[in-house]
């Protein structure tokens, strides 16, 4: 089931109004990237000795600033998705709604206030989850990426499934709905952080992310699993 709700998503791309959103999202988390690209290679730049930053290593170096940061781009994306979620997530959810489920009486929401705020500390959830992780993924070697996909996606479907729920359900029903589906929502976030390691096309999981898990909060409701 969880490929049909992200199925779902994935078909409603060609929607202009979803397609809006998505372009929106991926403009910001593109800027973004490429702000904290330029930061970081002015930092390198910044702590080399002079002799190298002014000498004939210093183009080499620059280029392979330019390479690392696009390895380091692969985690710096995970909070960047995050905070597209927090700014995007009512345009998301009500563009799916209005195509999928007409029949549905205007959310309640969140404050804006109280979404960015739930973003922030999961950033630094994020942070600190992959920070700890970052042993294992030096460990693992050819499995970091599985152990990557396996963490993120915990955090993915975690923070994707409650910010849709709740604007619908309220924060506790959200959360217990989510406790009793954990499994599930933890599959679709691990398939959800697998093109987060893949340049450009990672820039689309936020908006994806959102529609899919908006489309499951309405399965598990038809399924009877919200009274």
């Amino acid at each position: 089931m969880i490929l049909s709700d992200l199925g779902r998503a994935l078909a409603q791309i060609s929607d202009p109004r979803f397609l809006i959103v998505l372009l929106k999202a991926m403009a910001l988390a593109a800027v973004l990237l490429a702000a904290g690209g330029w930061v970081f290679v002015q930092a390198v730049g910044w702590v080399l000795p002079d002799r190298l930053a002014d000498g004939a290593l210093a183009g080499g170096l620059g280029w392979a600033a330019v390479a690392l940061w696009l390895v380091v781009s692969a985690f710096v994306i995970i909070p960047v998705a995050f905070l597209c979620v927090g700014l995007f997530l009512e345009e998301i959810a009500a563009a799916v709604e209005a195509r999928h489920y007409p029949h549905l009486p205007a959310a309640a929401g969140q404050p804006l206030a109280a979404v960015l705020g739930d973003t922030v500390r999961l950033l630094l959830l994020v942070g600190v989850a992959n920070a700890a992780a970052l042993v294992v993924y030096l460990i693992s070697t050819v499995f970091a990426p599985l152990v990557f996909w396996a963490v993120n996606g915990l955090l993915l479907g975690r923070e994707y499934f409650q910010l849709s729920a709740a604007r619908r359900l309220g924060t506790r029903p959200a959360t217990a709905l989510r406790r009793r589906h954990r499994l599930e929502i933890w599959m679709l976030g691990a398939l959800l952080a697998v093109p987060l390691t893949m340049p450009l096309i990672g820039l689309a999981v936020p908006v994806l992310g959102v529609a899919a898990y908006t489309h499951m909060v309405q399965r598990l409701a038809a399924e009877g699993a919200v009274t």
